[in-house]
């Protein structure tokens, strides 16, 4: 399949179209990337449209961690909230005026009808359907119903939703990534626009903005495959109506994200949690990298990429249909990879707000702190994998000696009778140093604790990396000694207490 992108005196206009309910998961920020690069790759625009419909699960919080997420993964948007554009409003709250006209202008033209049926009665019906065998679904019970039948409905005192009459044929369009797909009309039946309180659901507001925005590519998750049918037969009697440009979109329906067992994950599971990712310290530039690998390759031989690599790549025809895994030791090797092509002056940056999260530094940093730490991130550069190790990895260059702790599996596993004795003969070698810079005090150690004592170098610097850096695992030794400073290193060589 070719690369589609419609007429090409049609500019790309796509849109991504997220509910302020709960907190942003892996999959939405997946849509909104391929989104994103597929605006950007055409030179097109990206709408951000907020879909808040739902009063009862809607949540100013969500809404404002939205904006917050988009922010950081750095998806800039042509139209939408706080930029504004020519179809404002961009939040479905804002436009039921728009809806409540479209609906009656749908009813008024026959593409759409009144239904008093009761929920009781669909369940009967769709029971039946089942126990003879037939596909259940709304049967079509009030799409000619006669005035004697609505009056008595009424008179019931019953609130008609209105439904959408779908066509009695096939509908066939060309998926942009899965190819020509049919529907056979007995699958999709009739569907309800309005709620019996007139409030518009997803099945109108989502196709009635993406006709009004001139929506040019729909590009979404394949768990919305099953409504496109509804939606073209919708964008059809639009057309008809005079709404929109008389265009029905492109679909593209991205393949499943999956989870553990097999499962399409979910956006309670923890691997969906996007915040999460930014808590521990994932670059967006990675996380997007490997976002991108879920269902999409620039390269068969190559996994690592910058954004804009992405973007001057981004094609559908490179989309895979079959369902992606998510493998969270690989998103975590391709951070790592782009923690490593960091500047180490950026990567300090980088580090202070998960330092001074933790309380490892404090809001206003200092010049002898931001000197320290600028000294300090080349030794932690190749070993990080996300920014958040980097409390362990170097908080004890800045704790004062008060709060100064060690942990204490290691101190047992390491400052044992035998470990004690590797710390008191390397504080005896160190206290003898005329010059504390990393050279020599890698000297005097090996010295002491291989060549004197024997011992093989990690029996003899791990008890020494413990009672210095409070952990087994920390930057390199020698330089984390220097720059800890010798009053600060030898104090802590001398007040171990056994594990």
């Amino acid at each position: 399949m070719t690369e589609a992108t419609g007429s090409s005196d049609v500019p790309v206009r796509v849109r991504f179209c997220p509910s302020p309910t709960g907190s942003p998961h892996v999959g939405l920020a997946r849509t909104a990337l391929f989104n994103w690069a597929f605006a950007r790759h055409h030179h097109g625009t990206f709408v951000f449209r907020v879909e808040d419909t739902d009063a009862a699960r809607n949540t100013q919080e969500s809404l404002d961690t939205l904006f917050e997420v988009m922010r950081w993964l750095g998806f800039d948007w042509d139209e939408g909230p706080e930029v504004g554009g020519p179809h404002a409003p961009y939040f479905q709250s804002e436009r039921s005026d728009v809806y409540a006209d479209v609906a009656a202008r749908l009813r008024e033209a026959r593409r759409a009808y009144d239904c008093y049926c009761t929920t009781e009665e669909l369940e009967a019906r769709n029971l039946q359907a089942r126990s003879e065998g037939r596909a259940p679904g709304y049967d079509g019970h009030c799409r000619e119903l006669t005035d004697e039948q609505v009056a008595a409905y009424r008179e019931e005192g019953r609130k008609p939703v209105l439904r959408f009459r779908m066509p009695d044929h096939a509908l066939t369009f060309t998926d942009l990534v899965r190819g020509e797909i049919t529907f056979q009309p007995e699958n999709v039946p009739d569907y309800v626009l309005l709620r019996a309180n007139g409030d518009p659901l997803y099945t109108l507001v989502n196709p009635v903005d993406d006709a009004l925005m001139e929506i040019t590519h729909v590009l979404r998750g394949e768990d919305l495959l099953s409504s496109t049918p509804r939606q073209i037969a919708l964008y059809d009697a639009l057309a008809e109506i005079g709404v929109g440009t008389g265009r029905t979109p492109r679909f593209g329906h991205l393949p499943y994200v999956m989870g553990q067992g097999n499962k399409k994950l979910s956006k309670r599971d923890p691997e969906s949690n996007l915040l999460a990712y930014r808590e521990r310290g994932f670059l967006p530039e990675g996380l997007l990298n490997y976002l991108a690998l879920l269902g999409w390759a620039i390269a068969e031989d190559r996994d690592v990429f910058s954004i804009e690599e992405m973007v001057e790549a981004f094609r559908l025809d490179r989309v895979n249909p079959n369902p992606a895994r998510f493998d969270l030791k690989k998103a975590e090797a391709i951070n790592a990879a782009h923690l490593r092509a960091l500047p180490v002056d950026e990567l300090t940056e980088r580090l202070l707000p998960y330092l001074q999260a933790a309380h490892v530094l404090p809001a206003e940093v200092s010049h002898e702190q931001r000197r320290l730490l600028a000294a300090a991130a080349p030794l932690v550069h190749e070993r990080m994998t996300v920014l958040g190790e980097a409390v362990d990895m170097l908080g004890f260059l800045f704790v004062d000696e008060a709060s100064f702790e060690r942990d204490s599996a290691d101190v047992e596993k390491l400052l044992d009778d035998d470990g004690l004795a590797v710390v008191r003969a390397a504080h005896d070698a160190l206290a003898a140093l005329g010059s504390w810079d990393t050279a020599a005090i890698e000297e005097a150690l090996r010295r002491a604790l291989v060549e004197e004592l024997g011992l093989k170098p990690r029996n003899a610097f791990g008890p020494v990396r413990v009672a210095i850096t409070g952990r087994r695992v920390s930057p390199p030794l020698f330089e984390s000694m220097e720059l800890l400073g010798r009053e600060r290193s030898l104090s802590r060589l001398s007040t171990v207490q056994p594990g």
